[in-house]
């Protein structure tokens, strides 16, 4: 079996398809993963998530900050912003199956040599305590309280029945973590505004790599951050190459590391 890992699509179908159709891929056998931001900005968010969902086991998917964001609003916990494009999801005769189909997926996903997430991990985090945590946060979003969840983790004041104060507290600052985490301050702390690439950042540290970071010994696979482009290290591979805002979509098979680059779209309206 081989993996092909796919970065930041954001509803850009027509450049998913392309990217598929150049992959030797063995139908039966191989894996799609991908690693999150499945939907929104792109002009047909729809459209991907039914490509992917029609994959069936073979599309292995954690999820980005903008899968929590069609989430959120589905929730009600949060509006719509104006660059969103997610109507057609919520309008959709099947919009229930679709947002339960998003919400039952991970936050990481292991299997033994590579841990996929979205965004970043922190420091003292083992990939046991990783994929922990990821799985906390999974139980409540697939739970029937899941709305309840949301409202929680984007500032309201509900709280989901099975979370003291402090669980809150950790559930929320994990899945920041695990969703837009790229750089962390002098004092180790999470820094969250800045999106430029590393060589612009003066005093901060990307996530993969600080010091005595306890997953080195594991390659790590993500996406999130565009501005960082494509970087392929034998334990750190980063995936986001902006395909949403025309440049590239890019996936990588794990078993030799051999990257496959498709042209990105340009944006125009939402699909119907």
């Amino acid at each position: 079996m081989a993996r092909y890992v796919i970065g930041d699509v954001q509803g850009c179908c027509d450049s998913l398809e392309a990217l598929v159709a150049q992959l030797p891929l063995r139908p039966t056998r191989d894996q799609l993963w991908f690693v999150g931001d499945l939907v929104n900005r792109g002009p047909k968010s729809l459209k991907t998530l039914r490509r992917i969902i029609s994959a069936g086991s073979r599309a292995v998917c954690v999820l980005g900050n903008h899968d929590l964001h069609l989430l959120a609003i589905a929730s009600g916990a949060r509006r719509p912003a104006v660059t969103d494009t997610l109507a057609s999801i919520l309008r959709a005769p099947d919009s229930q199956d679709l947002i339960d189909w998003v919400r039952r997926r991970p936050l990481a996903h292991f299997d033994g040599d590579t841990l996929m997430i979205h965004a970043g991990v922190m420091p003292s985090w083992t990939v046991t305590q990783t994929v922990r945590v990821a799985g906390q946060i999974s139980d409540r979003l697939r739970s029937r309280h899941w709305q309840d969840f949301m409202h929680e983790m984007t500032g309201a004041t509900q709280r989901h029945p099975r979370d003291s104060a402090d669980t809150h507290k950790r559930l929320r600052a994990a899945l920041a973590v695990l969703t837009r985490l790229r750089y962390l301050d002098a004092q180790g702390q999470p820094e969250y505004k800045c999106k430029l690439a590393p060589e612009q950042a003066a005093g901060l540290t990307p996530w993969f790599d600080t010091r005595a970071r306890q997953t080195a010994g594991t390659r790590i696979v993500f996406g999130h951050w565009s501005t960082l482009g494509l970087m392929v290290r034998p334990n750190v591979i980063s995936l986001d190459t902006g395909c949403v805002w025309g440049r590239q979509l890019a996936a990588i098979r794990l078993e030799d590391q051999r990257v496959f680059l498709q042209p990105g779209v340009e944006l125009h309206d939402e699909e119907d």
